[in-house]
């Protein structure tokens, strides 16, 4: 399984190299987006509230614009059948998740830079309460844009379902996140963010398990 589900990676990932479709959409938005948050806000002073809803903001419509392909190049493409012969559904899910997992990794931490070195008001004090909800937060993102792709690769307007879909599913999500980064920017403790870090937690391995629960049934009908 393990060997099956690299070498689906590998399909994904010399695939986007040679089309550029994810990586093209996600830089093009987080250039375009926080270049308009910057035009907005002008000289105006902004709070550290608003920096880390503004920040996830960004990560959210990012994964919108990048993340939804995952199963519908593969519908377009006619390779669906094949991955049905050559892999069983759970290979399938996890390769697909480990190629979202680094490309929605690599654009968070491109757009975490980017914040922190244009937004005074960004300013993470307590860094690894920042690390940690970073990472829960990227995890759910990314099992939950799978799934979701996986589920609207079968429709018919896909480039509409996809956010209508993930707005509720990631809402609360985002919405935890967004405290857990206002915690780290304040410099809190983890004591003081721990029903948060619970919720990121529990969100991650219910999403998790009831991806691989449901995938089968999503793959095959």
């Amino acid at each position: 399984m393990v060997g099956k589900t690299y070498a689906l990676y590998r399909k994904d990932f010399h695939s986007e190299l040679r089309t550029r479709y994810a990586v093209n959409s996600l830089a093009m938005f987080i250039i375009v987006a926080i270049s308009v948050i910057l035009f907005s806000i002008g000289n105006e002073k902004i709070t550290q509230s608003l920096t880390g809803g503004l920040f996830w903001v960004v990560i959210f419509f990012s994964a919108m614009s990048g993340l939804a392909r995952a199963f519908v190049s593969e519908e377009e493409r006619g390779t669906s059948l094949l991955l049905h012969l050559i892999a069983a559904p759970s290979t399938i899910f996890s390769g697909k998740l480990l190629f979202n997992l680094i490309l929605v990794f690599c654009m968070n931490i491109i757009i975490a830079v980017l914040y922190t070195a244009l937004f005074d008001a960004f300013i993470i004090r307590n860094f690894a309460l920042f690390a940690v909800s970073f990472i829960l937060g990227n995890i759910g993102l990314a099992v939950a844009s799978t799934i979701i792709a996986a589920i609207i690769s079968k429709a018919g307007a896909k480039g509409t379902l996809y956010p209508v879909l993930s707005f509720p599913i990631l809402l609360p999500l985002i919405l935890t996140s967004v405290q857990l980064t206002l915690y780290a920017n304040q410099g809190s403790s983890f004591a003081d963010a721990k029903f948060e870090l619970a919720l990121v937690f529990c969100y991650d391995v219910i999403m998790l398990t009831g991806s691989y629960l449901l995938f089968d049934f999503v793959w095959k009908d």
